[in-house]
């Protein structure tokens, strides 16, 4: 039985939060008819108009309704009604106008919602003032924005229109005007305004309006006493629309004669987009929109003015969607009365609109004001002396330019070619479609102008410590642009925009720029090294005057000393009206995004909005379309099914089916998270009483959800949710606090690493590094990072070079056995610049050097240190007379050649990459101790060279036969990250992908719900962090080829869309940690997935819904994995291995053989072909093998030499593989063993990881990945012969 309605029939989140009725008050209408009848209208006085009646949700009380049930709380926390101004009780006297009504008023008490000043609410509503006119005038809307004392926002839409003074449907008040004791002709001519004004959450501009215009065609034929009643049914029947909510479903409410559509918000983070956004671009050039763009981006203090107060703002809601996802945190009141002209005077930020007649008087009685003049199309300052507003970056400027005149804003243009539409509302959806591919275009342009701006932000961030170092950030920028980032970075805004990166959100911003990066950048991400730029970057560079002079200042340092930037031409920095009026050179379009058109529902009618009874039917009606378009939508459409859930649930709960709704949301947790209402959910559960919430808890699928929207903290600040700014140390640092500041300073993060170059730093002394050695070293550094930034190569030199190759040291100019130049060391090779003439030698690849000795060799008297570099490919022998540089040359060369030969044999690009950072560490070094023992301190650092030298280890044939390649998921990490499970995906081409997507991936679960991505054609990194929940992963599974299921110990399996790259849907009905997934085979595309937890319980998925189809309870617990084999489900529990079919079970147990010790099967894999289980037993050394045609039979056994741990087994075409924990020359390592399943006899021991071998997972048969612990935290992939 559905539970009866609840107390509150208004929507939690309702459209509507008041519908106010504004005009002037009696008795000025009552002095009006005096003074119309003595004077005419001409010299009528201005009136002061006032708040005549507000109508708030709920109109529907307890006490009209049924009586709610014992279950039913209040979600809603004020109780509002609807008022009347000092309304008196209808008592109309004979002989007595209505204006002479009763003397004793009688107001209703009523609440009013927060951030609705209603003595303001007049003023705003009539900002011009409100005049009777002597002819009808054209009604008119304009538009508000409402802050409250808390910065949170409302909007409001305002309908303006005139009604004559004395006609047979005057307005007085609310009062029949039948006995009216003045002559009907005196006052002719007289229209009195009056206004309507709708107070919504959400910023619907368009909607409102038009909600509005259907309004005033029936105030216009209504008569006086039937206005109000007009009114509130018109906001009873908004109170009744929901906000849709985030994603790609419209709601289409019939108005009457209009359909009017409410669009949803792109996402959680963006806004609700309801205006034209091309309008600036009308009013503006561009030039002059990224004039005002930089005046918010530096939080100025910004006044629109205009003729029309609708255009105020408009035009300004349309730059903050520009600024998306920066938010304006300022004041913000886009439109000002007469009265309220004084704000303008704030000292703080701002963003104000006036009309267009008090220019003149701002701009003189206030200074320091940019005043945006949106009829003239001109930005200009109110004083003398131009405001400090610097130009964007140059060349995001020209690129933002080209792609704005690109754009087609003129909807003619582009519809011309279609016939005329008959129809009112098909004329209006074009026109909507047409608007909504626009405002696409110009929200991915503005977006792209961001993002080139505050892309390189990321490279001087650091996320363990959430440090930002704006010096150094600031000293990569242009010259030029000095001025403008300067002014960003002290601002709210860039404060804000600063913590979403440091807390890694996966915003817009973020989405585009991971979307537009390069492969370069790509690759250089994934192989974690001191930046350089490429040769292919130097090959592209275009010199420029402020190249030249920025080449001097980007060396200075934080806290040392200011140096005082170039001075260059200005770019029209200027606040003054540019006159030159030329175009940037060069066309760029923007990208058409051409958006999928959104679907749309079409909420019921509600034909008497202050019935409760229509109003129950329009909730079960409402119910039942969403049904209904639910059961017609395909299986695979989560998204629109999402959105279903989401409205249902709503609507549900102002039904009072508390429960019912509880299961929608719990069904839209499932199926996408980010839209999910914790905190309406979390209300619902708080508001239930006793015998109710006992019901819902005793529900399995609800008692999870419960307790979950229970324990959420709710709203509350992130501990770490803040910045710090690098600084330089002041005192003397320990080894923990010099690791700290390292990683802050963004040098290097690895603490392995910096733990090396603490000793390096204090050798001889005590283990503390003073504020001044740290200096010396962060200056060597970063000055050697600056000049390597510019140096610039010969183009007969860069063409010797790949493109990938950096040039990470450069020698003084010195004599060598081939004339006379500077020695350079790439990633790659030693090469000689010659002098005079330049030119390229090549030296020696690090591979290919045989012997490197320093030495010296006599000149005249003196012994001059030499540095002899022997190849194996060349007879003669390399010498450069590199004097004092000498010895660090040759650690330097030791190192790279080390980290070549341990990268060649491991096949990890890595130790190249760790190679370079010490020997760019040994330089720094050097330079800042310039002491004797300098060469010995930088020695600490040569680990690789010391590793070869002390400890030659050759890798085993058989490993450096089948080993292929190794990656590192922890790349950037500051410590290794154990690899948990491996998932390899194939790649497909789908339509809806886009290009890229369609390579296969290799997933990689690392620690505390972190899964990396690469890409697996290139090996790169794809998607640096997918967050799901925080608990450590045991298992992944790709279903449909459009989703990766991962079960967690936390108990819930979540559900990563491949193509988004976000998790959004979570699977909560186990119980236990989840430990393994299996998806049904077949010719078609998957159907069920079998998922099973350790307190032995396997759950049957249907993938289309999301739902349980059947359960499976083992006794015992302990389930760690389980396959699907003939139609029966295997399960491996512990001391068991269980075979389920139907209601049989077949039960394999660990004997009596096994008893020696306490053991249980780890893994187990199944070889149909031979008839054959195979399974591994914690604490042996064996392999296990029974027949399939009698599991009683005692098993045979395969053994595994030196093998102490086993973790994980799979198999691969007829191999099986093992990984573990084995002995390899003495010591413990992460091995792998290759068996033959048909001899069943080891064919390879496979020895490349340092730790043990956590997981295994095999690439289309021709390829395995395996994955090792927290001491190294690798990946290998092995070729399968």
């Amino acid at each position: 039985m559905a539970e009866t309605a609840s107390q509150h029939l208004a929507l939690p989140l309702g459209l509507l939060e008041l519908c106010a009725l504004l005009g002037p008050p009696r008795d000025s209408l009552r002095g009006l008819e005096q003074v119309a009848q003595r004077r005419g209208t001409q010299s009528l006085p201005c009136l002061d108009p006032e708040v005549l009646s507000v109508f708030a949700p709920p109109f529907i009380s307890r006490e009209d309704g049924p009586p709610p049930s014992a279950g039913c709380g209040t979600l809603s926390k004020a109780k509002r009604r609807s008022f009347r101004k000092k309304r008196e009780k209808a008592k109309v006297e004979p002989n007595k106008g209505l204006l002479e009504g009763p003397r004793g008023p009688e107001a209703e008490d009523i609440s009013v919602p927060n951030g609705v000043d209603l003595l303001a609410l007049p003023q705003l509503c009539f900002p011009g003032g409100l005049s009777v006119a002597s002819e009808p005038k054209e009604d008119c809307i304009h538009f508000l924005v409402l802050t409250d004392v808390c910065g949170n926002r409302t909007h409001g839409v305002v309908a303006q229109y005139y009604r004559p003074l004395h006609d047979e449907y005057c307005f007085y008040n609310g009062k029949p005007h039948w006995e009216s004791p003045w002559p009907t002709t005196s006052a002719a001519g007289c229209f009195v305004p009056f206004a309507v004004c709708v107070v919504s959450r959400f910023p619907y501009y368009n909607a409102l309006r038009d909600c509005l215009s259907c309004l005033l065609v029936h105030l216009k034929l209504c008569k006086d006493f039937e206005v109000d009643n007009h009114i509130k049914n018109f906001a009873a029947k908004l109170s009744l629309i929901p906000s849709p909510p985030p994603g790609p479903l419209h709601l289409v409410f019939n108005m009457k004669p209009l359909q009017v559509v409410f669009p949803s918000r792109a996402d959680p983070e963006s806004p609700v987009v309801d205006l034209d956004l091309h309008l600036p671009l009308l009013c503006f050039r561009p030039e002059k929109v990224l004039q005002v763009l930089t005046c918010l981006l530096t939080e100025q203090r910004v006044v629109f003015f205009s003729a029309s107060w609708a255009l105020l703002t408009l035009v300004a809601e349309c730059f903050l969607v520009y600024l998306h996802p920066l938010r304006w945190q300022h004041t913000f009141v886009p439109v000002l009365s007469g009265q309220m002209l004084d704000f303008v005077m704030a000292p703080t930020s701002f963003l104000m609109g006036c009309h267009l007649s008090h220019f003149e008087e701002v701009s003189k009685e206030a200074d320091g004001l940019v005043l945006v003049n949106i009829d003239a199309g001109s930005v200009t300052s109110s004083s003398d002396e131009d405001v400090d507003v610097p130009d964007i970056p140059l060349l995001a400027a020209q690129t933002f330019v080209q792609r704005v005149q690109s754009l087609q804003l003129h909807r003619e243009l582009d519809l011309a070619h279609l016939g005329a539409s008959t129809d009112l509302n098909e004329g209006r959806a074009r026109r909507r479609a047409w608007q909504q591919r626009l405002n696409g275009q110009i929200q991915r342009l503005t977006l792209q102008l961001l993002v080139s701006v505050f892309r390189e932000v990321k490279n001087h961030l650091n996320y363990e410590h959430r440090v930002f170092n704006s010096e150094e950030f600031l000293k990569t920028r242009a010259p030029g642009d000095q001025r403008f980032y300067k002014q960003v970075l002290d601002t709210y805004m860039f404060h804000s925009f600063l913590k979403a990166r440091l807390s890694r959100r996966m915003d817009a911003f973020t989405q585009l720029d991971l979307s537009t990066q390069s492969e370069e950048d790509r690759i250089s991400e994934t192989l974690v090294s001191p930046r350089r730029p490429t040769i292919g970057k130097m090959a592209s560079r275009k010199p420029s005057p402020q190249r030249v002079a920025h080449r001097r200042m980007v060396v200075s340092m934080p806290n040392l000393q200011d140096i005082a930037v170039p001075e260059l031409p200005p770019r029209n920095a200027s606040l003054r009206e540019d006159t030159t009026g030329g175009r940037s050179r060069g066309s760029s379009s923007v990208l058409d995004v051409s958006p999928r058109p959104p679907h749309t529902f079409k909420i019921p009618e509600v034909h008497f909005p202050l019935v409760s009874q229509c109003v129950q039917a329009y909730y079960s009606d409402f119910v039942a379309l969403l049904s209904k378009a639910m059961s017609g939508l395909a299986p695979d459409n989560s998204v629109l099914l999402a959105r279903h859930l989401y409205l249902r649930g709503l609507v549900r709960l102002m039904q009072g089916q508390l429960l019912d709704a509880l299961l929608d949301f719990q069904s839209l947790c499932k199926t996408d998270l980010r839209i999910f209402p914790a905190d309406l959910v979390r209300r619902t559960v708080q508001s239930m009483a006793g015998p109710m919430r006992a019901q819902a808890e005793s529900r399995p699928e609800l008692r999870r959800l419960i307790s979950e929207v229970l324990e959420q903290p709710g709203e509350a600040p992130k501990a770490d949710d803040h910045v710090k700014h690098f600084e330089l140390p002041s005192k003397h640092m320990g080894p923990d606090e010099f690791m700290r500041r390292v990683q802050e300073s963004g040098i290097v993060r690895d603490v392995n690493i910096i733990s090396r170059l603490f000793e390096a730093l204090t050798v001889g002394q005590q283990k503390l590094i003073d504020p001044e050695t740290f200096k010396d070293f962060y200056t060597c550094w970063k000055e050697t990072e600056a000049e390597a930034q510019e140096a610039s190569l010969p183009a007969s030199v860069l063409a010797h070079l790949d493109k990938s190759e950096c040039v990470y040291k450069l020698s003084r100019s010195v004599k060598t056995s081939h004339g006379v130049g500077k020695i350079a060391m790439t990633q790659k090779r030693l090469f000689l610049l010659t002098e005079g003439k330049p030119g390229y030698m090549d030296i020696a690849t690090f591979r290919d050097l045989e012997e490197v000795r320093s030495t010296t060799v006599a000149v005249l008297f003196l012994r001059v240190p030499t540095l002899k570099i022997k190849m194996a490919s060349k007879k003669e022998v390399f010498e450069a007379n590199l004097k004092s540089e000498c010895d660090l040359w040759h650690l330097m060369v030791k190192e790279m050649w080390a980290g070549k030969t341990l990268a060649d044999d491991h096949k990890d690009p890595q130790y190249v990459q760790q190679a370079l950072t010490h020997v760019l560490l040994m330089d720094a070094v050097v330079g800042a101790l310039q002491s004797p023992g300098a060469i010995y301190a930088a020695s600490k650092l040569a680990h690789f060279d010391k590793m070869k030298s002390e400890m030659p280890t050759a890798v085993p044939k058989a490993t450096a036969e089948t080993l292929r390649h190794k990656i590192n998921p922890s790349a950037g990490e500051t410590v290794p990250q154990a690899v948990d499970v491996l998932l390899y995906t194939p790649g497909h081409l789908d339509p809806a992908e886009k290009f890229g997507d369609a390579h296969p991936k290799l997933w990689c679960a690392l620690h505390q719900g972190k899964v990396v991505v690469f890409d697996a054609s290139s090996w790169t990194i794809h998607q640096h962090c997918v967050r799901v929940g925080t608990s450590k992963l045991n298992c992944m599974a790709m279903v449909e080829q459009s989703q990766v299921w991962v079960g967690s110990q936390d108990s819930v399996i979540y559900i990563i869309n491949i193509h988004s790259m976000s998790c959004n849907k979570q699977l909560t009905d186990h119980r236990a940690s989840v430990t393994g997934l299996v998806v049904q085979d077949g010719p078609e595309a998957p159907s069920q997935v079998y998922s099973c937890s350790a307190d032995g319980t396997v759950l049957v998925w249907n993938v289309g819904t999301l739902r349980v189809t059947s359960r499976v309870q083992l006794p015992g617990g302990n389930l760690s994995a389980i396959s699907l084999h003939g139609g029966c489900l295997w399960c491996c529990t512990g001391n068991s291995i269980m075979v389920v079919s139907g209601c049989l079970r077949q039960e394999l147990k660990i004997d009596g053989g096994f008893q020696e010790r306490s053991t249980s099967f780890v893994a187990f894999q199944l070889i149909p072909e031979q008839a054959q289980l195979w399974a591994v037993c914690s604490g042996y050394d064996d392999i296990y093998v029974w027949g399939l045609e009698d599991l009683a039979q005692p098993p045979g056994r395969v053994h595994l030499p030196d093998c102490s741990e086993v973790h994980c087994m799979i198999r691969v075409k007829r191999q099986i593989w093992v990984g573990g924990t084995g002995l390899s020359q003495g010591r413990p390592r992460g091995k792998i063993y290759v068996i033959d399943a048909k001899r069943q006899t080891v064919e390879k021991e496979l020895v490349a990881h340092v730790d043990t071998v956590r997981t295994l997972c095999s690439a289309e048969g021709r390829y395995v990945l395996s994955g090792s612990g927290g001491e190294e935290g690798k990946i290998a992939i092995w070729t399968v012969e």
